[in-house]
């Protein structure tokens, strides 16, 4: 077993059956190669997400409706409520992810994080079941139950709490089944975030279509039972697969070391820069390095003054907080990269809000049935966006990706942030869209007031979601991919965390949105947001976002065509570097 555990490779065959990138087996010993990660991992961990968005999405997308019908909240107030759990959702990942990452490990984060989830999911249950906890279902009741709406509000955000941990940590323990060294595993690496969402998007099929016709025909409760139950079995499932998996030991906090290297570069501020970057302080290659090296880049040149070597440094045995390596300066440089792209993402998610709240919104006040005497629930019909993302992650992956890795060479076929810029023009085509469709059911009311938009089928809104759902497909899928490979090694649940935080931040800006126009258009004699739709006009509201989405993807070019990717130290060659978006030595554009 020693052998084993400390043995380096020194053959390609050795290198084919043992795992060597920090990674380890369920007794802490090397993987073996055929035994342990890729799909046959993945598959085990992908089937808890899906019962994980199966649940998350039958709350989220009928969650307006709840608040409106059941609850009896006006739409305003209703659509900040769902914003800011939705925001919350997406935020607390970024608690979660430093927490697997420096402490729990991905494994447990997961572990812990969904037993917390079953609990939300089973108070839920009985917010619905016992009677001292349901709502008011009188027709004369205003207003919610104060203790139904206590208890509610509990279940949903210990869901979120539950999500916080889930999501980043599953996400990035299921790429982490991939070796980034190998070259045909990096590859079925690329394929898993593009197959990740196809499983994603049928647990939000079943969630917005099975669960919410349960909700809207059988009753909450029932549907409440079913989520339960599937989250409960899934979890089981997870923990079966223990065997199968690649595990990485939690490094402690990230934090540390990036504090290191600014303390550094501080104390050492007044010191010129060394001429080759060479001279430049790096782990000996004679060494065990845990986890892969850097190259050093030229932005950022600041932070470099942490790895000069100076005669006080090497008059005694160096301090991390007075010298660090190249690698933990470019990590430092690596995160201090995404904050512009990060910034810039934000409003493509609160686009991502609308579909959500005001989308659905909209589908409860059509004519919903669809022939047969058949009536579709409202949230029903996101489901065409989740249809949407399955059929652009398809082709993406199926039929674009082979062509552009033959026509540039890039192994991803495009780079990911062009990926990314793709997603917000499609972002920007859904807000026109959803804009002209309102002004045409206002229209509908405007003529007809007693049939009012029932004149309309809900299959107008089919646009608008199917345009989101295609973006998604490169915009959402493209985040994941972006945040998970340029955060440092270390830090990897936290990316999956930083994408999430973009959904979550664009929630709290459209609540922040709602808010100033709601505000502005009330001092100009009329608010865009009344009680209900028909006296609001979200016509207005879709084209402000689609001029602020249009202006900020002008910027999110600028700083993506300014890009540096992460530069990471081949295995095979020690001193030859290699950027996340080069292969076999040729620019990928």
């Amino acid at each position: 077993m020693e052998e084993r555990r400390g043995a380096k490779p020194s053959k390609v065959e050795d290198e084919e059956k043992w795992v060597y990138d920090s990674s380890l087996d369920h007794k802490g010993n090397v993987p073996v190669r055929a035994q342990t990660g890729v799909w046959k991992a993945s598959l085990f961990i992908v089937a808890i997400e899906f019962s994980e968005r199966l649940s998350y999405f039958g709350i989220a997308t009928s969650l307006i409706i709840y608040l409106t019908k059941v609850m009896h909240d006006d739409l305003k107030v209703a659509a900040k409520s769902v914003n800011y759990w939705s925001g919350v959702t997406t935020l607390v990942p970024l608690f979660g992810g430093f927490i697997a990452d420096a402490y729990l490990g991905r494994f447990n984060t997961v572990l812990a994080s969904s037993i917390i989830y079953l609990l939300g999911l089973i108070l839920l249950c009985m917010s619905w079941f016992v009677p001292s906890l349901r709502p008011c279902d009188t027709k004369s009741c205003h207003g919610p139950r104060k203790i139904h709406e206590v208890v509610f509000f509990l279940a949903i955000y210990l869901v979120s709490i539950g999500t916080g941990g889930h999501k980043p940590a599953l996400e990035s323990f299921g790429a982490d089944q991939f070796d980034d060294d190998h070259t045909e595993e990096r590859k079925q690496k690329m394929s898993y975030f593009n197959w990740w969402n196809f499983g994603l998007c049928c647990g939000l099929l079943l969630g917005v279509t099975l669960v919410v016709y349960v909700q809207d025909h059988v009753s909450w409760g029932v549907a409440d039972i079913v989520l339960t139950a599937v989250m409960a079995v899934s979890l089981v499932i997870f923990i079966v697969g223990r065997t199968n998996y690649r595990y990485r030991k939690p490094t402690g906090s990230p934090l540390t070391p990036m504090s290191q290297v600014l303390v550094a570069a501080i104390a050492k501020r007044s010191l010129p820069h060394p001429s080759d970057p060479a001279q430049l302080y790096e782990i000996p290659k004679s060494e065990k390095v845990h986890g892969r090296l850097l190259c050093h880049t030229k932005n950022l040149k600041f932070l470099d003054k942490a790895a000069i070597i100076s005669a006080q440094t090497l008059a005694e045995k160096p301090s991390p907080w007075r010298l660090a390596t190249v690698t933990k300066v470019e990590e430092m440089k690596l995160v201090l990269n995404m904050i512009p792209i990060w910034l810039a993402t934000l409003p493509f998610g609160m686009c991502v809000a609308q579909a959500s709240t005001f989308f659905i919104k909209q589908g409860a006040t059509m004519n919903r049935n669809i022939g047969n005497g058949f009536e579709i629930p409202p949230a029903s019909i996101f489901s065409l966006a989740a249809i949407g993302m399955i059929i652009s992650v398809t082709f993406y992956e199926k039929l674009l990706v082979p062509i552009l890795r033959r026509t540039t060479g890039n192994e991803r076929g495009i780079n990911i942030l062009q990926r990314i810029g793709i997603g917000m023009v499609f972002s920007i085509a859904t807000m026109v869209a959803a804009a002209l469709v309102e002004k045409k059911r206002l229209g509908a009311v405007e003529s007809d007031p007693v049939k009012g938009s029932h004149s309309m089928s809900v299959l107008w809104l089919a646009p608008q979601f199917v345009i989101i759902g295609l973006g998604d497909g490169f915009t959402l899928v493209g985040l994941q991919e972006y945040f998970y490979d340029q955060v440092p090694d270390s830090m990897r649940s936290l990316g999956i965390a930083f994408y999430l935080s973009v959904i979550g931040a664009g929630n709290f800006l459209s609540s922040l949105l709602i808010t100033v126009v709601d505000h502005i258009t009330e001092k100009g004699g009329k608010s865009w947001f009344g009680k209900d739709l028909n006296s609001s006009r979200l016509d207005r509201f879709y084209w402000v976002l689609a001029c602020i989405v249009a202006a900020n993807l002008c910027v999110y070019v600028f700083l993506a065509r300014r890009y540096s990717y992460k530069n990471v130290q081949k295995v095979a060659v020690v001193a030859d570097c290699y950027e996340g978006e080069l292969e076999k030595g040729g620019p990928m554009a």
